[in-house]
């Protein structure tokens, strides 16, 4: 599966921001979901995932509350919205999918989008 993310952008701390993920060349519903995130000198990091069916959600405690992870299987898609946000959430994002399943996502998933990059000034 290929993954391409885009949505990100320069942002107001205490604004909001949606990246989006769009898949291609394998069936969208039998994948996991996720994204990841990666700050300027700093190890990437797991941010939030969601089941193949979007029944199930999963959330890094820097972003629980603030963050909503969802998908639109008919469009191929894998959002990301993101609230309240601070300059500590400065960092490129990006998309991973596992057929493995949820639990699979925050670990090591199979397969990465490219990243788009979130600026949050203060």
């Amino acid at each position: 599966v290929q993954l391409q993310a885009s949505g990100g952008g320069l942002v107001q701390a205490g604004g909001s921001l949606s990246v989006s993920c769009t898949a291609s060349g394998r069936t969208f519903s039998d994948y996991a979901l996720g994204w990841f995130r990666q700050a300027p000198g700093k190890e990437r990091e797991f941010v939030a995932a969601i089941s193949w069916s979007g029944g199930s959600t999963y959330y890094a405690d820097s972003v629980k509350g603030r963050s909503t992870i969802s998908r639109d299987d008919a469009k191929n898609t894998v959002y990301l919205q993101m609230n309240s946000l601070k300059p500590e959430d400065t960092a490129v994002y990006y998309c991973a999918a596992d057929e493995r399943g949820l639990g699979y996502v925050p670990k090591r998933p199979d397969y990465w989008g490219q990243g788009t990059l979130v600026t949050v000034s203060s």
